[in-house]
């Protein structure tokens, strides 16, 4: 649902039309990741502050300033809010703007991944840990080596491998490391070093982690995502090609590959044999929500699947602060995902 049609819009006609009601509403939240820990759904959103600054698609309008985690003993029982489990005042590295994060799990120890602007204004991806799910969560000292632009999702693999992806233009600086070092150079536009409409999009970025998750084993590599006809998407593609948002599941063997389009509002999906791609672009799993970004999770429950998702319904559209909402995502006989529309 584009930005400027949220002053026309009938918010208690919608929030009833709604299909998923906001998991919380004595926060805003917004990227949900989420993830099943010894039996139980952890969600890892961002958290929305309003900072009192006009909108614009830098995200300057976002105070996001810590990380909440909510936690749920079923997909149907309440969301449990566990309070801050990471301030940015703790990050030594760090200056400003959580962003999107993700969290995984190895040896009974939880990793948190999560975006924010060093102290030169560049935005880079740091590693938080904790004994518990919940937190509270002890970052490490220096960003991830190697890292840079936003949304990081960790996915692990059936033979242990963890492989961290990310990426984000506009806001999320990936256009300006498009030459492998970051482009200082002004003007900070959204639209600033960005390829021409018939030229390739950009990547997102893929690299396999280290044993101990806290270092990139390789440097990171484009995440090609093709057309039917395995050309890459281009980047005046606006309803297909890659903005932001990575994520990755896996169902029946095939590799999927899902994200945001941005501008364009639809959460979309591509296909692929391995971790590394390519990944052939297969349609969308959400049509446009109220809000200008979406951004997503999708975890299997119980044997039964689910696309954990935002909007901005709860707040009415004002700063376009959002709330997470979950609701169930179907493959069908072929493992084509059904769209979903979020309002009825």
């Amino acid at each position: 649902m584009p930005e400027e049609s949220v002053e026309n819009i009938d918010f208690e006609d919608l929030n009833n039309r709604a299909i998923s009601q906001p998991l919380v509403r004595h926060i805003y939240t917004a990227d949900p990741s989420a993830h099943v820990f010894n039996g139980k759904i952890y969600i890892y959103p961002s958290h929305d502050i309003d900072a009192g600054e006009a909108f614009d698609d830098l995200g300057s309008h976002f105070a996001m300033e810590d990380y909440h985690v909510l936690s749920m003993d079923s997909i149907t029982s309440e969301a449990v809010d566990h309070g801050v489990a990471l301030h940015v005042n703790d990050v030594p590295w760090a200056e400003k703007q959580l962003w999107a994060p993700d969290a995984n799990e190895k040896d009974g120890k939880y990793y948190l991944f999560f975006p924010a602007k060093d102290h030169d204004g560049i935005f880079r991806i740091g590693v938080a840990i904790s004994d518990l799910p919940t937190g509270p969560f002890v970052p490490q000292a220096e960003a991830i080596k190697g890292s840079f632009s936003i949304d990081p999702a960790v996915f692990k693999d059936d033979d242990g491998s963890y492989y961290l992806y990310f990426g984000g233009i506009w806001g999320g600086q990936l256009q300006r490391w498009r030459e492998g070092i970051f482009n200082a150079a002004v003007p900070e536009s959204p639209l600033a070093h960005l390829p021409a409409v018939n030229e390739p999009a950009l990547c997102p970025k893929v690299a396999r982690l280290t044993d101990n998750l806290l270092e990139l084993t390789e440097t990171p590599q484009d995440v090609l995502i093709t057309d039917e006809n395995g050309n890459p998407l281009l980047q005046g593609d606006a309803d297909r090609r890659f903005f932001e948002a990575s994520w990755l599941h896996k169902y029946n063997g095939k590799y999927y590959f899902s994200y945001s389009t941005g501008d364009t509002h639809f959460l979309c999906y591509a296909i692929g044999d391995n971790p590394y791609g390519p990944f052939t672009y297969q349609g969308k799993i959400l049509n446009p929500v109220v809000g200008w970004t979406t951004h997503h999770s999708i975890c299997e429950v119980e044997g039964k699947w689910y696309l954990f998702y935002h909007d901005s319904s709860l707040s009415k559209g004002v700063t376009h602060l959002r709330s997470v909402k979950v609701t169930e995502l179907t493959h069908d006989a072929e493992g084509k995902i059904q769209t979903i529309e979020p309002y009825e």
